[in-house]
C-alpha cells in the first residue's frame, strides 16, 4: 500500500510538471532549472549572467531555498523579477510549489524562466519541474569526483556549468577525470568552463541559452522591454 501511494504522489508530480511545460509550451516561455550543491555559485552565476540575457529576453528567475530571502534579494539587486519559495527543511523545490508560484505570474511578455533549484546534487535532479532542460552546475572547490557520484544529475542535464575556473592554480582538480566522466555518462553533454567572479566563459554559456530557446520555439520575439512593472512575488 505505502508503495503505491509513493507511485501515485510520483505521478501526481509528473501530470503537473507535464502541464507546466505544455502551458509554458504554448506561450513560447523557456524554462531551465539550475542544479547544483550548496556554494557551487548558482547564485553569482546568475548575477553575472542576467545583465546579458537580459539584453536579448525577457526573464523572471524562481528562487528555491530551505529558508532566508538572501539569494532572491540578489537577484532582485540585478533588477529581474524574482519568485522566492522557501520549502521549510524539503530538499528540493517539488513541481506543486512551481506550480502555485506561477499562478500570479503574467507570462504574455516573458521569453525565460531560470528556476535555481535548491542546493543539492541529488533531489532535486529526481524531480520533473515543467523545465525544458535542467543545468548540471558544479565548482572546482567540490572536487573532481562527483560526476559517478552524481550521475543521474550529469545524465538529464542538457549542459553543465563548470564554475570557478579561476581556482585551478591553487586546486588539485583534474579536469580531464571530470570531461572524462562527463563523456561516460553522456556523450556530446556541452560543457561550459566559467567563472562567475571574472566573467570567464560565460558568453558561450549565454549562447547556449540562447541557441535552446530558438532550437524549441525558433527565432525570440522582438518584444525586449523594460519590465519594471512587473515586480516580484514570494511564495513559501
Amino acid at each position: 500500500m505505502k508503495l503505491r501511494i509513493g507511485r501515485d504522489l510520483q505521478a501526481a508530480g509528473k501530470q503537473i510538471a507535464a502541464e507546466i511545460r505544455a502551458q509554458l509550451t504554448r506561450q513560447r516561455v523557456l524554462a531551465i532549472n539550475l542544479i547544483g550543491s550548496p556554494g557551487c555559485g548558482k547564485t553569482a552565476i546568475l548575477e553575472a549572467t542576467l545583465p546579458k540575457l537580459t539584453k536579448a529576453f525577457n526573464v523572471t528567475v524562481v528562487v528555491g531555498d530551505i529558508a532566508t530571502a538572501r539569494d532572491s534579494d540578489r537577484i532582485e539587486a540585478v533588477g529581474v523579477p524574482c519568485l522566492l519559495i522557501n520549502t521549510g527543511g524539503a530538499c528540493h523545490v517539488p513541481p506543486t510549489l512551481i506550480a502555485k508560484a506561477y499562478e500570479g505570474l503574467d507570462t504574455s511578455d516573458l521569453d525565460l524562466i531560470v528556476i535555481e533549484n535548491v542546493g543539492n546534487l541529488v533531489c532535486p535532479s529526481t524531480q520533473d519541474l515543467g523545465e525544458h532542460a535542467k543545468v548540471a552546475v558544479l565548482s572546482l572547490p567540490e572536487g573532481d569526483d562527483k560526476v559517478l557520484k552524481y550521475p543521474r544529475l550529469f545524465r538529464e542535464a542538457g549542459c553543465v556549468v563548470l564554475n570557478k575556473i579561476d581556482l585551478a592554480h591553487v586546486l588539485a582538480f583534474d579536469r580531464g577525470r571530470v570531461l572524462g566522466d562527463l563523456e561516460q555518462i553522456k556523450h556530446g553533454l556541452p560543457v561550459f568552463e566559467v567563472s562567475a567572479l571574472t566573467g570567464e566563459g560565460l558568453d558561450a554559456w549565454i549562447e547556449w541559452v540562447r541557441n535552446l530557446y530558438e532550437e524549441t520555439f525558433g527565432a525570440l520575439p522582438d518584444r525586449r522591454t523594460s519590465r519594471s512593472a512587473q515586480g516580484t512575488g514570494r511564495s513559501r
